[in-house]
């Protein structure tokens, strides 16, 4: 009896054994996986819901779960020891919520230089320390994946989301996605590159289509995509809402199978951007296409899922190879590796923060005014300049712990601003927030997230003649606000407002009569039009939306503390039309973003569709290439100092090419150059813009008198275009000229070297 009760147990004991349920571990994936339900594998593949509302027909992430105000989380599974994963906005800082229900603590989180301020540091170890500062919050505030870099193209200065973006050169973007995915990733958490891809535009971004040839969708909106992926790894890419040739981008095999993990080896996951269940898009159709997540994610779609792989309708083994990639990354997060968090150092960020937006700023005009010095009292012009405006709208705003507007900033270098127009001014904004407040129409929730832009007020011709009595000088600070779900309009957003030329026109003519100087800050996170009104000041300096620190950091650049270094990565065009993609671009967003809303039936241009028509011809591609008369060139940013470019060498190094320039110091003053090869292609068979950026390297402060040597290293592959006949990218064989200088019209060096023919097929 004994021995029968011995025998009885052991074989409970082994049958329990063999049914005992695995937990995740690094080296487990296969065993999970088989244990897995399909309905656990259906859930695994989308998010764990959402706590916010609808806009533009999108959704903006906020979850109360795990990490209050982040955008998302994935699925935990305990059976299996799966954890959820929180997924939090971004990239100018860590979106989430200042407070917590029950908790005392505060939660602010740095607010960094947006997209453009970053790339026109063209300072990529300068962006690598944002991203890893960045990385650390993301960390420490309990999140594994922060959403960003932005890396769309520039295509028109109109897009109202430009601020999130880098550039409007593919070579630029890859280059500052690579620095910022290495960065953040660098503290153990993950990045997701959006929006793969040709979100071009805000105006009916979750279904228009954009129609684009495959020419331009490879060499320009998914090359720096690609630069990033092969270089730096991204965790996750994340899908854009809208249409690529029909096709939306969130179930398109093309893209996010064929051209990302065939052709370019991605590992990691892709998540779709914040939206529900589409009627015109099948869920098994973005299984299938390679979109691992589905977020922020319904359970309806789950069930779709589970539902389609019963039918027949999915193969299993997609979503099997969706599951084992999730897995793949969950075990790589903080979360699942039990983190203990602890708070990050924001005092140490913020110096982070005011080092990069001050190397950011580009000074487009100067006529010996600047660096002020000597100066004790300014007249502070403009609303921006007692709210300015540290980021932008929608998503990607931050909820920062401050924000140094211009009177701050002023005051911490020892200038003052003159008493009466500072309490007009301060007054105003007091009470324009606050009727804000009062009048916001619900619908319009993007006002919620970062700071609007206050509407400007009436300067008269006696005020201002008062204030002449009183200042040293007059600085008229202009702020341009935008956000995700409206593109920006000509009319006063583009250009000037009739109170911000008048503003302008009376301060000039009463200052330069008195013969003190003017000078403007653009506060501004896209391109303006200036060449209007130039003339009328002294200086001119686009400060961007610098992030928190951003009254210091303009103050520094004003005052020669900081000698400016930043370089513009987008044309400026005389005028809005000029760019040849803007007859294709929705011009009536405030109206559309109500029809949207609201479900009225009237049709708006390039609301369905928008064709590219332009084609590879995007910024100074065709702008040089036609000659078009610029404001500002790509590229062009002054300095306090003069530096000369001097012995350039080409030299093909394996499958590259090697360019070496000295770069001088000639000025008075320390200061840094950004040297930039521009490359001509030899005449043949495929039409080619007259240059095209290639490399680009920022010399370390140079001291007057000190010279610097750069090299620069250049894959022969990025030297092609991509052959649609052909299906494949093409180098053909000649002279190429290696064009060196400091914006893409002043490249007085040059270099050629002979190269045979390049060619490297991709997938089909």
């Amino acid at each position: 009896m004994k021995k029968v009760l011995i025998t009885g147990l052991m074989a409970l004991l082994t049958t329990t054994t063999m049914t005992a349920q695995p937990k995740l571990r690094a080296d487990n994936i296969d065993e999970v996986l088989s244990a897995m339900t399909l309905e656990e594998k259906a859930q695994l593949l989308v998010g764990g819901g959402n706590d916010s509302f609808v806009g533009s027909g999108a959704m903006l992430g906020h979850q109360k779960k795990l990490v209050a105000g982040a955008a998302g989380i994935t699925v935990e599974i305990p059976r299996l020891g799966i954890p959820a994963t929180v997924l939090t906005d971004g990239p100018a800082g860590v979106h989430i919520d200042r407070k917590r229900d029950g908790d005392p603590n505060d939660y602010s989180a740095t607010g960094f230089p947006v997209g453009t301020c970053l790339a026109s540091t063209w300072n990529t170890d300068l962006v690598e320390q944002v991203g890893r500062a960045i990385g650390n919050e993301t960390l420490e505030y309990g999140c594994d994946v922060i959403l960003g870099p932005g890396m769309n193209l520039h295509r028109n200065p109109l897009c109202g989301r430009n601020f999130e973006y880098f550039s409007e050169d593919p070579f630029v973007t890859g280059a500052m996605g690579t620095a910022f995915t290495l960065g953040v990733q660098s503290q153990g958490v993950g990045v997701s590159a959006k929006h793969y891809a040709v979100n071009s535009q805000e105006t009916a971004r979750t279904k228009v289509d954009e129609r684009v040839s495959q020419r331009a969708l490879r060499e320009l909106y998914l090359r720096g995509f690609e630069m990033t992926v092969r270089k730096a790894d991204p965790w996750t890419i994340m899908s854009a809402y809208n249409k690529v040739n029909g096709t939306y981008a969130q179930g398109h095999k093309q893209l996010l199978t064929t051209i990302l993990r065939d052709d370019w080896g991605f590992k990691g996951i892709v998540m779709t951007d914040w939206i529900g269940k589409r009627a015109d898009l099948p869920v098994s159709q973005e299984v299938e296409a390679g979109n691992d997540l589905l977020t922020p994610g319904y359970p309806d779609q789950a069930k779709d899922i589970v539902e389609a792989v019963k039918s027949g309708k999915l193969d299993i083994k997609y979503v099997d190879l969706n599951v084992r990639r999730m897995l793949e990354y969950i075990v790589k997060t903080p979360r699942f590796k039990g983190y203990k968090y602890s708070k990050p150092d924001l005092k140490a960020h913020a110096a982070i923060t005011r080092q990069s937006s001050t190397e950011g700023m580009v000074l487009l005009k100067n006529s010996g005014v600047l660096p002020m010095k000597n100066l004790k009292t300014v007249a502070l012009f403009g609303v921006s300049s007692y709210d300015f405006l540290s980021g932008g709208l929608g998503s990607g705003a931050v909820n920062v712990p401050y924000v140094v507007d211009m009177v701050q900033g002023l005051k911490n270098i020892g200038v003052q601003t003159t008493p009466l127009l500072t309490e007009i001014y301060q007054n105003y904004v007091k009470y324009a927030k606050a009727k804000l407040r009062a009048d916001k129409n619900p619908i319009m929730w993007f006002l919620d997230q970062g700071q609007p832009k206050l509407d400007e007020i009436d300067i008269t011709e006696r005020c201002v003649a008062h204030e002449v009595q009183q200042a040293d000088a007059a600085i008229v600070t202009i702020g341009r606000q935008a956000g995700e779900g409206m593109d920006r309009k000509i009319d006063g957003e583009f250009n000037l407002t009739k109170e911000e030329r008048d503003m302008i026109s009376r301060v000039s003519d009463q200052f330069h009569a008195a013969g003190k100087p003017v000078i403007v800050i653009l506060n501004s996170g896209s391109v303006m039009e200036t060449c209007s009104w130039r003339d009328r000041v002294d200086a001119i300096l686009c400060a961007w939306q610098p992030g928190e620190e951003g009254g210091n950091s303009v103050a520094d650049v004003l005052t020669g503390k900081a000698n400016p270094s930043g370089k513009l990565t987008m044309t400026w065009p005389v005028s809005a039309t000029d760019h040849p993609s803007t007859k294709n671009f929705p011009q009536d967003m405030d109206v559309y973003s109500y029809r949207e809303m609201k479900g009225w039936g009237y049709p708006i241009p390039n609301e369905d569709a928008t064709n590219h028509e332009e084609g590879i011809y995007v910024g100074y591609r065709h702008f040089d290439t036609h000659q078009v008369p610029v404001a500002y060139p790509f590229g062009f940013g002054l300095s306090y100092s003069t530096f000369a470019f001097s012995q350039p060498k080409v030299k093909l190094e394996g499958d590259a090419v090697a360019v070496t320039v000295t770069v001088k110091n000639t000025g008075s003053v320390a200061g840094k150059e950004v040297a930039q090869v521009y490359v001509t292609a030899p005449k043949g068979n495929i039409d080619k813009p007259v240059h095209e950026l290639k490399a680009f390297a920022k010399t370390r402060e140079l001291q007057p008198g000190e010279s610097q040597t750069l090299t620069m290293r250049i894959e022969r592959r990025m030297l092609t275009s991509f052959d649609e006949a052909g299906s494949q990218w093409l180098g053909e064989a000649g002279a190429y000229t290696f064009r060196i200088g400091n914006s893409s019209r002043n490249l007085p060096l040059s270099a050629t070297l002979q190269l045979k023919e390049y060619k490297e097929a991709v997938h089909k």
